[in-house]
């Protein structure tokens, strides 16, 4: 799991969707939250320096040689509330950034929106990161949704594991990036809460593969003479 996380955090930052160390990652494993450490430079990341804080009891201990991320507090605080919640993506992508710059939600612009468990995704108030103030902000943006703006800041992705919270941080900046694109055109059509629910619906099955039925009977080359001659004699 700590390979995992240091795995997803290079990827992120070579893709372009977050930039040197601003961005963090945690995964619940078990009892425990692992989560990257602060300032630190994923390319010299080491298993071993993942921080690891506990779920429950104690609030804000760590383990590890090195300091969780600054922003530990929404990660745990997060992963506390939310129990179907395994893994967290946080990052200063460019267009989720920009929009929370203006303090502006997104609606339902594309139907990808429903990926997110709602119809829009919301832009949490501001407080400087790292504080309690953050947290209680990020969590009320988040009610019912696997995704939100930070003023001024970033987004958060959520997911029920660490490959579907990376999956959902790349479509929140991409749903970002079109709405922001689609703010220079006279009309935009934002769709109903009606045709975001029936998309959610069609989520529900998507993937799913029908069984594939059974293969017919192969008669072979040395069979076929034999029920050829079972034919003649009158035998079946």
């Amino acid at each position: 799991m700590r390979e995992a996380v240091i795995a997803k955090c290079r990827w992120m930052n070579a893709s372009g969707l977050n930039q040197g160390t601003s961005g963090n990652i945690s995964a619940r494993y078990k009892d425990r939250m692992l989560i990257t450490p602060s300032a630190t430079p994923y390319d010299s990341m080491k298993p071993d320096m993942i921080a690891s804080m506990p779920l429950e009891g104690a609030y804000g201990e760590w383990d590890g040689p090195l300091q969780p991320s600054t922003e530990w507090r929404f990660h745990l605080d997060i992963m506390r509330a939310r129990p179907d919640v395994g893994g967290i993506v946080h990052t200063h992508s460019t267009y989720a950034t920009v929009l929370a710059i203006a303090r502006k939600s997104i609606p339902a612009c594309h139907y990808m929106m429903a990926a997110f468990g709602g119809t829009d995704i919301r832009c949490a108030g501001y407080a400087r990161y790292g504080t309690k103030e953050l947290s209680e902000h990020a969590i009320s943006a988040l009610e019912g949704r696997n995704g939100c703006l930070l003023a001024n800041h970033g987004m958060i992705a959520l997911g029920a594991n660490l490959d579907k919270a990376m999956w959902l941080a790349v479509e929140l900046e991409t749903i970002a990036r079109q709405y922001y694109l689609s703010l220079a055109l006279d009309t935009r059509i934002i769709l109903s809460d009606e045709e975001i629910a029936e998309t959610a619906q069609g989520f529900s099955t998507y993937g799913l593969q029908a069984p594939k039925p059974k293969p017919k009977a192969r008669v072979t080359a040395k069979a076929a003479p034999r029920r050829a001659e079972k034919r003649r004699s009158g035998k079946r």
